[in-house]
C-alpha cells in the first residue's frame, strides 16, 4: 500500500477518527474520490469529527447503510512513514490508535478553509483616552514583540471585549490588515558562514554531517562537557539536512531556552525557524502544522509534542539535554520523547543526535553497546575552563536558625560582589516553604483533594497544591484546631531563600527564577535576557536554571541542599542528583573567568556526591550500569507501571487484587508483579491511587503479555486503569 493508493467516489474507506473507539470505521469515498491518508471531515452521530484515511474500508458493516465522508480537508495526506510511525507507537506505550491520532492533529483550525483572515497590528497612534481595557491590549502587544493577532486571540489575550478593539482601531492605536492565514517560513540558508569551530568540534560536526548526507537511519550521543558547544557541532548536522533538501527538528526540554537558541539559529541560517509549543498562540500553531506538511518549514524547534507534526520529510532530530526528565509525558498518552525521536527516524531514515553532557543511563548503555554512535567533547570552547568543584560539610558550619546560606557560601559570593561578577543559587523547591505547620497542634496544612500538602507561595499569598493546582489563602487561624497566630512556614522554598539572600546582600539586585513566578513564557524569556545582560547580582534558581542557559559573567554556583535527591527509593535517585549537580554547576565559568561550584551537604562522604565532586563520569556510569544490571533493572531489565484510581479506594484496591491473582499472561514471560500499593502520592484531585509494577528481562514481548493481562478487566463507575511502559518516576 502506498501514499499514491487512490479511492473513487462511492468506494468503501476505512477511516481513524479522534474520537475514544476501538476501530477503524467504514465509509463511502466522497465525491471527487480521496487518497490514503487524507484528513477528512466524516459524519459520528449527530456530530463531524476529525479523521483520517487509513486503507479500505474492512467490509463489516452494511454497505447500504454507510454514510458517506464529509469533505477532504485541504492540508497535505499523512504519509505512509507518519502512519507507521502511530501505529507503531501504539503498540510499544498500549495506547489506543484514537488517542496516538490525537496528538498528532493539535493543531486548532485545521477543518478551516484556507483564506484571508482579518489580522491587527500595533498602530501608529495613542488612543486620545486611556482606559485599563485599553492599556491591556496595547501591554499585550508590546509585551509580544508587535505580532500580528487576530481579533478573537488579542480580545482573549487582554481579556477585553471586541468593543474595546473596534474603537482603538478607529483612533488608529490599532491597524487592521487582511493577511493568508498560514504562510510560508523564512528560507534558511546553510550556506552563511557559521562559528570558528576547535578542532574536536570540527571532527564531531563532520561525523554527523556525513551521517545525514548519507540518508539512512543512526543514532549518536554528542556527549559534550557544559559549555563545550555541543549546539554549534548539532547546528553543522541541522545545515548538512537544509542542503539536502530534508526537514529538520531540534527538540528543546524548557520553554526558556528557545529565546536565546532561536537567536543562534537566526545568526546561523539567518532567519527565524518555525516553534512548536505551548507558548506560541493558536495561529502560529495552525501555521507550523500546515507549513510542516507542506514542505515549507525547514527547521522546527519545538517540545516533546513536536514529533508528532506531520513532516513532509524529516532527516534530523535533535534532542538537546536529552537526559532531562521533561521528555517524558506523564499524563495522556505515556511515552519518552527521546525513545520515540529514535522510533520516528527509523520510520522515515532520519539520523537522531542526542546531546547532553550528563546523558541517561539508558543512552549511555546504548552507546557502550554499540547501538549508538558516541561523539565526544572533553573542553569547554575558547578560554572558558570547567568549574573547580567543592563541598561544603554542613555538619561543621555555624548557621544560625532559619537560615540556609552557610558562611562559606555567603563569604564567596561577597567577594563575587566586590568584583562585578553573578552568583547562582540554586535550590530545586518552588514556593516560600514545602509545609506551613501549626505550632500549637502540629497539623501541617494539606491540600483538601490530593495526598499532598500545600506549599505556600509568599509572592502570590497563598498556599499551592503542585499535584492539582489547588490553592487557597494563608491561613492565620489552624483549620485544625482554631488557634490563632501559631501557623508556621518548615523549610526553604526559594522564595524564602530570596528573602535571605537580600537580608545578606541588602546592596545585591537579586534575580529568582521560578517558572510558577512568571505570567508568561515570553515574560520569563525577558528575565534571562536582562541576567545574561548583566541585570543580576544574584541569581536564584529552581531546576528551570539548570538546563542549558548560559550566563557570562556567572562565575559562582552554590547549591543549596545537594542531598535533597538523594532520599527516597527512586532506582534513579543517585542518576539524577548526579545529572542535575553537574548541570547546574556548569553554568559557572562559560567566559574568560573561572568559576567555582559550592555544594552544601550534609554527607559529602556519601558515593554521589564523591563522583559529581571528582568529574569521573565514566567511573559513575559504569558503577551504576553494574547495580542495575545486577537488579536486572533499565537499561538492562523492563518495567511497567499500572496505575489504579477511581474515587472508591475499596474498589481500586479490588481491581489491583484481582489483576495480582491473574498474572497467568506475565508469568508466562518470567515477569514479576509487585504490588497492588498505594501509589507515593496515594490521592490526586480527590481519586485514590495504586500502583502495581511489572518487572521483566531484556528483550521479552511485553507489551503483548501486558495486553492479555489488562483484557479480562471491566472498569465500572470511574475506575481508570493507566499502563507506563518504561516509567520514570515512581509516584
Amino acid at each position: 500500500m502506498s501514499d499514491q493508493e487512490f479511492f473513487h467516489a462511492g468506494e468503501r474507506v476505512g477511516v481513524l477518527t479522534t474520537q475514544p473507539l476501538d476501530r477503524v470505521l467504514d465509509y463511502r469515498a466522497p465525491e471527487g474520490g480521496c487518497f490514503l491518508g487524507a484528513y477528512v471531515e466524516v459524519p459520528l452521530g449527530p456530530r463531524r469529527v476529525l479523521g483520517v484515511i487509513w486503507g479500505p474500508g474492512q467490509g463489516d458493516f452494511d454497505s447500504a447503510k454507510l454514510r458517506s465522508v464529509n469533505r477532504v480537508l485541504d492540508v497535505a495526506p499523512m504519509r505512509i512513514e507518519m502512519r507507521q510511525f502511530l501505529s507503531r507507537a501504539a503498540d510499544y506505550t498500549l495506547t489506543p490508535m484514537s488517542s496516538m491520532l490525537r496528538l498528532a492533529t493539535r493543531a486548532p483550525g485545521l477543518s478551516d478553509p484556507v483564506s484571508m483572515r482579518k489580522i491587527l497590528r500595533r498602530g501608529a497612534s495613542e488612543p486620545e483616552r486611556m482606559t485599563d481595557a485599553r492599556a491591556r491590549v496595547l501591554a499585550a502587544l508590546d509585551e509580544y514583540g508587535g505580532l500580528a493577532f487576530t481579533p478573537k486571540e488579542l480580545s482573549d489575550l487582554a481579556g477585553v471585549t471586541p468593543s474595546v478593539l473596534k474603537g482603538l482601531v478607529k483612533q488608529g492605536a490599532l491597524r487592521e490588515e487582511e493577511a493568508p492565514r498560514d504562510l510560508p517560513y523564512p528560507h534558511l540558508d546553510p550556506e552563511l558562514p557559521s562559528k570558528t569551530l576547535t578542532e574536536d568540534q570540527a571532527e564531531a560536526a563532520n561525523v554527523l554531517a556525513q551521517a545525514v548526507q548519507n540518508g539512512a537511519y543512526g543514532t549518536t550521543l554528542l556527549k559534550g562537557v557544559t559549555g563545550s558547544g555541543k549546539t554549534e557541532v548539532y547546528l553543522e548536522a541541522v545545515a548538512a539536512c537544509l542542503r539536502a533538501g530534508r526537514q529538520a527538528l531540534v527538540l528543546l526540554p524548557e520553554i526558556a531556552l528557545t529565546a536565546e537558541f532561536l537567536t543562534r539559529v537566526e545568526a546561523r541560517f539567518g532567519a527565524t525557524p518555525a516553534e512548536w509549543h505551548s507558548g506560541a498562540t493558536m495561529t502560529e500553531r495552525r501555521r507550523v502544522w500546515r507549513m510542516v506538511g507542506q514542505g515549507n518549514a525547514q527547521l522546527v524547534i519545538g517540545a516533546r509534542s513536536s514529533l508528532f507534526l506531520p513532516f513532509r520529510d524529516l532527516g534530523l532530530i535533535i534532542v538537546d539535554e536529552e537526559h532531562d526528565t521533561s521528555y517524558k509525558q506523564e499524563d495522556g498518552v505515556l511515552y519518552n520523547a527521546r525513545d520515540m525521536a529514535v522510533l520516528r527516524a527509523v520510520m522515515c531514515s532520519a539520523q537522531v543526535v542526542l546531546a547532553s553532557a550528563t546523558p541517561s543511563l539508558e543512552s549511555w548503555a546504548n552507546a557502550e553497546a554499540g547501538k549508538y554512535r558516541r561523539l565526544d567533547l572533553a573542553a569547554r570552547y575558547g578560554a572558558a575552563v570547567l568549574p573547580e568543584m567543592r563541598a561544603i560539610d554542613m555538619r561543621v558550619e555555624k548557621l544560625p536558625s532559619a537560615t540556609w546560606i552557610s558562611p562559606t557560601l555567603r563569604s564567596a559570593m561577597s567577594k563575587r560582589l566586590e568584583r562585578g561578577e553573578q552568583s547562582l543559587l540554586f535550590l530545586n523547591r518552588r514556593g516560600f516553604a514545602p509545609v506551613t505547620i501549626c505550632r500549637a497542634c502540629g497539623n501541617q496544612v494539606a491540600c483538601d483533594h490530593c495526598d499532598a500538602r500545600m506549599v505556600e507561595h509568599r509572592f502570590q499569598n497563598r498556599l499551592m497544591c503542585h499535584q492539582c493546582g489547588e490553592t487557597k489563602p494563608l491561613p492565620t487561624v489552624c483549620p485544625s484546631c482554631e488557634v490563632e497566630g501559631k501557623m508556621a512556614p518548615v523549610g526553604p522554598g526559594i522564595e524564602r531563600l530570596g528573602e535571605e539572600a537580600a537580608l545578606a546582600f541588602p546592596e545585591a539586585r537579586i534575580a529568582v527564577l521560578s517558572s510558577d513566578l512568571f505570567g508568561s513564557a515570553r515574560a520569563l524569556k525577558e528575565r534571562i535576557s536582562e541576567i545574561v545582560k548583566g541585570e543580576a547580582d544574584i541569581i536564584l534558581g529552581t531546576q528551570l536554571v539548570a538546563k542549558g542557559h548560559n550566563f557570562p559573567l556567572l562565575t559562582l554556583v552554590g547549591v543549596i541542599d545537594a542531598d535533597l535527591g538523594l532520599q527516597g527509593s527512586d532506582l534513579r535517585a543517585a542518576e539524577r542528583t548526579f545529572q542535575l549537580m553537574r548541570q547546574v554547576a556548569g553554568r559557572a565559568g562559560r567566559a574568560e573567568k573561572p568559576g567555582e561550584a559550592l555544594l552544601q551537604s550534609f554527607q559529602p562522604e556519601h558515593p554521589v556526591i564523591r563522583a559529581i565532586l571528582s568529574g569521573d563520569e565514566e567511573g559513575f556510569w559504569k558503577a551504576e550500569a553494574a547495580e542495575r544490571q545486577a537488579a536486572g533493572v533499565p537499561p538492562y531489565g523492563r518495567m511497567a507501571g499500572i496505575i489504579l484510581s477511581g474515587s472508591d479506594l475499596p474498589a481500586v484496591f479490588d481491581l489491583g487484587n484481582a489483576l495480582a491473582r491473574n498474572d497467568g499472561p506475565l508469568r508466562a514471560i518470567g515477569a514479576q508483579v509487585y504490588g497492588p500499593a498505594p501509589a507515593p502520592i496515594a490521592r490526586i484531585r480527590g481519586r485514590h491511587r495504586v500502583r502495581l509494577l511489572v518487572k521483566a528481562a531484556k528483550g521479552v514481548p511485553l507489551q503483548e503479555a501486558i495486553s492479555r493481562w489488562i483484557a479480562p478487566c471491566r472498569l465500572k463507575g470511574d475506575l481508570r486503569l493507566n499502563v507506563d511502559i518504561d516509567p520514570q518516576n515512581f509516584f
